[in-house]
């Protein structure tokens, strides 16, 4: 008798064949398939989220029900955001002056009161310091509902002439504000031409080493918008050369301190050729150098 196959085996002490309590091959695969971490993932997650993303796209297949769901929603979230803890009242500006906070208040994106939700303070802050008066701007919500707008403001430390008229401008030549009359800030040093702005460090510069010059210093004029003249009273002009300006400058004053060049009735002093320095006298002071020497020709 040959050994049986499958659900039956051969006992071992010689008796009747009993059922095999092993699984059939196929039941095997079947159980070791069905505890593979990917199906038993997808049998504990994924068929409950397919199930319930069938459900809800089914629901909301309804335009009513979207609706309905939308305010639901939409009043949640206001009464939240509403609730008076969330609610900005007012808006305190510091570290500007009257008119500088005025101007803030009034582009400042905001109707009060607002839910501090409703607050783009990224927006607010770009909005401030794109003002000309406004340097930099820290903005930031303090308890109690208030806004709170920290300020530094641009010190004007020039005058800038252009066809435009009369202008302020910082130590970076970024225009601070409209001048309408000159003697409004008779202290500041003034400065003229086209592009002269965006040369403000170096004039700046030109101003320190000509303090020895005094009240007859009358401001600096960018010519052809590489170099500068040194303008003084009584018309006198001095021209600097495109490079080392400043030493150029610091070398008239040296002989004029010693010589009294500028003192003299002199037009313009011309040092835009280094090695070659240029006096260019008035024509009355040429006029009479021409008088005494045909006088004293006449006299020979």
């Amino acid at each position: 008798m040959q050994p049986l196959k499958g659900r039956f085996r051969r006992s071992g002490g010689g008796g009747e064949g009993r059922a095999d309590p092993a699984p059939s091959r196929l039941k095997y695969r079947l159980q070791r398939w069905m505890l593979t971490p990917g199906i038993r993932f997808g049998l504990r997650i994924g068929v409950p989220f397919c199930l319930i993303f069938a459900a809800g796209s089914a629901y909301l297949a309804d335009e009513t029900r979207r609706a309905a769901l939308q305010g639901l929603v939409s009043d949640a979230r206001a009464a939240i955001e509403e609730r008076p803890e969330f609610m900005v009242n007012v808006m305190a500006v510091d570290g500007a002056g009257a008119s500088v906070a005025q101007d803030i208040r009034e582009v400042v994106p905001a109707d009060f009161p607002v839910s501090s939700f409703d607050l783009d303070l990224e927006r607010i802050r770009d909005v401030i310091t794109g003002l000309d008066p406004v340097k930099t701007a820290r903005v930031r919500i303090r308890p109690g509902g208030i806004l709170q707008v920290d300020v530094e403001e641009r010190v004007p430390v020039l005058i800038w002439r252009s066809r435009e008229g009369l202008a302020l401008l910082d130590e970076n030549g970024i225009h601070v504000a409209e001048l309408g009359r000159r003697n409004l800030h008779p202290n500041l040093p003034l400065i003229a031409g086209k592009g002269a702005d965006q040369h403000a460090a170096q004039a700046l510069r030109l101003f320190a080493a000509a303090k020895p010059l005094g009240p007859r210093l009358r401001g600096l004029v960018r010519v052809g918008e590489r170099r500068w003249d040194v303008v003084l009273d009584r018309k006198q002009r001095i021209m600097l050369p495109a490079e080392q300006p400043q030493r150029a400058l610091e070398r008239v004053l040296a002989v004029s301190e010693v010589q009294d060049l500028l003192e003299r009735d002199v037009a313009a002093v011309d040092m835009r050729l280094a090695g070659r320095p240029t006096v260019r006298m008035t024509e009355n002071s040429v006029e009479n150098w021409w008088r005494i020497r045909q006088l004293n020709g006449g006299g020979q």
